[in-house]
């Protein structure tokens, strides 16, 4: 494959983060060399094709600001973007910012370990190429290593096995099939709808019910579309301001649940559910702080299932008993009405438990299942998973995989103690999933450019999280985390869908006072970042 290829900076993948990261570098005169295990553009927008996968925040919302043409350029079609639709948009910026040139398509990163003595990267890649570099960026992405489960006997089955989030690039027709889904989160609540609508039969494999609310998608109306333009700086700004980074459109809470009647809150709790998406865990200010207020408004939502889901058995069955909020909250377009149709048929596999899958179907406790196609909407080793797949060797050689073994250990969700000049974007110890991805992504990437400068400025060869500093980043998260109800169920905020992983709240909640922070430690010298300059 030739000679060793020298760079600045390694960013893996291309979606959100990679794509900005690399446009950023560029703009600095960073040399850069992306690599994407994907055809193309889009990270998680490029995987995840199955039917009904749309963004759950709004279009408007979940794009680019740090490009004032590209803002006023792009024409969103519906209130919540569609995945055709976010990787047409990817696409364009992409193409408008001529990124593919940086960008090594179709090709898997499987190894990065430092060579201390040089301060540099090498990174290996599946083609056999090795590439140098004095920085690697991990835009990885959060939602991107696919957790299929280990069920037995699933390599005898004759039919089709399919995963959202690694879906087939050609269109997948149901039509006249018996289809199994094992998995009700996001995924799961955003396909099944659609997937009824093709399949002869279809079967559905719950282990937990998920809370869900409509989304109330929509056409945008051009004149609205131009009043966001008209004001987009406006609601950029408003959006920094809340705690997800997005939302400002939606109406404030004003007081707690427990200040308002009953009365007061249904009345309240109604107009969200209306209006539709997110917005309903905003509609008082304890919802997710306080287990009393929070039954309040899980009690209206497991109301609205028994009313829509006729058969009172099966509504029970639907209906979630945990903290809602403390997994991700869904977005759904008719998923709790697809239950009344006759060919769709729920198995709760806490009564009726998967004993294996066979050449012909699934058996269960209770007996055999024929099925022709089998889809796993089991969701993602979040997170960490992508990066712990990889060969990512630090100082003295040590693996990441042991590094993390009890768990992921960050300063900021950038940086690793251990692993000098690599920082990931959006890891664990940042706001990442509990935000607007993309306004999380613009805040990160645009922070590594600002200390990638200093380092220029300064003379600076090696950047590494400090020890001390992580471990009071990680009781810092801990702590914020367990003053909220995000804790108290087993998601996989917790890593709790991977058998085996570790059980640590990955996510900071609170963008705004991460941001503040971030700030104080850049204006501070780096403080938690041991910066070490060349003695050559």
């Amino acid at each position: 494959m030739g000679g060793v290829r020298e760079v600045d900076a390694v960013v893996v993948g291309a979606g959100f983060a990679g794509l900005y990261m690399l446009h950023r570098l560029r703009a600095g005169g960073w040399s850069a060399q992306g690599f994407e295990a994907g055809g193309g553009v889009g990270g998680t927008w490029y995987w995840n094709r199955y039917p009904g996968a749309r963004c759950d925040v709004e279009s408007v919302e979940y794009s680019y600001k740090f490009d004032e043409d590209l803002q006023q350029e792009w024409e969103w079609a519906e209130r919540y973007a569609s995945q055709p639709e976010i990787l047409r948009y990817l696409e364009h910026v992409a193409d408008r910012f001529d990124l593919r040139r940086d960008i090594q398509f179709d090709t898997r990163v499987e190894s990065a370990h430092v060579d201390e003595r040089a301060n540099r990267w090498v990174v290996r890649t599946d083609d056999g190429a090795t590439t140098s570099a004095r920085f690697v960026i991990m835009a990885t992405g959060c939602l991107s290593a696919a957790n299929l489960p280990s069920l037995p006997g699933l390599d005898r089955f004759a039919g089709d096995v399919l995963h959202t989030g690694q879906w087939p690039h050609e269109q997948v027709d149901f039509t006249g099939r018996r289809v199994g889904v094992v998995g009700t989160g996001s995924s799961g609540i955003q396909s099944i709808p659609v997937i009824a609508e093709q399949a002869e039969a279809l079967v559905v494999f719950q282990r937990t019910p998920n809370y869900s609310v409509p989304a109330r998608n929509r056409r945008l109306d051009p004149d609205e579309v131009a009043a966001v333009k008209a004001g987009y700086a406006e609601l950029r700004e408003a959006n920094q301001l809340m705690p997800t980074g997005f939302g400002s459109r939606t109406p404030m809470p004003v007081k707690p649940a427990l200040e308002a009647d009953e009365d007061e809150r249904r009345r309240e709790f109604e107009a969200r559910w209306e209006r539709g998406g997110f917005g309903f865990l905003a509609a008082f200010l304890d919802l997710t702080l306080d287990r009393a207020a929070n039954d309040t408004a899980a009690e209206f939502v497991r109301d609205k299932i028994r009313a829509t889901v006729k058969d009172p058995l099966l509504a029970d069955r639907l209906a979630p008993t945990q903290v809602i909020g403390c997994k991700r909250l869904c977005i759904d377009t008719g998923y709790f009405e697809t239950y009344n149709q006759a060919h769709v048929r729920l198995v709760d596999i806490n009564v009726s438990p998967i004993v294996e899958v066979t050449g012909t179907g699934v058996r269960t406790s209770e007996g055999d299942i024929s099925l022709d196609c089998l889809v796993f909407a089991t969701g993602f080793d979040a997170m960490t998973g992508a990066l712990l797949r990889m060969d990512i060797r630090g100082v003295g050689g040590q693996p990441l995989q042991e590094a993390w073994a009890a768990g992921p250990r960050t300063y900021l969700g950038l940086g690793v103690p251990g692993f000098p000049n690599l920082f990931v974007i959006t890891g664990p110890g940042s706001p990442s999933v509990l935000t607007n991805m993309v306004v999380s992504i613009e805040h990160h990437v645009e922070w590594i450019t600002d200390l990638l400068e200093h380092v220029r400025t300064t003379g600076v060869d090696r950047i590494e999280a400090t020890s001390d500093a992580a471990d009071e980043w990680v009781a810092y998260v801990n702590a914020i985390a367990g003053m909220t109800l995000f804790p108290t169920c087993n998601s996989w905020y917790l890593g709790a869908n991977v058998p085996g992983k570790p059980r640590i709240f990955m996510p900071l909640p609170g963008f705004p006072p991460y941001v503040e922070h971030c700030a104080h430690v850049a204006a501070n010298g780096y403080k938690g970042f041991a910066l070490t300059a060349s003695t050559g």
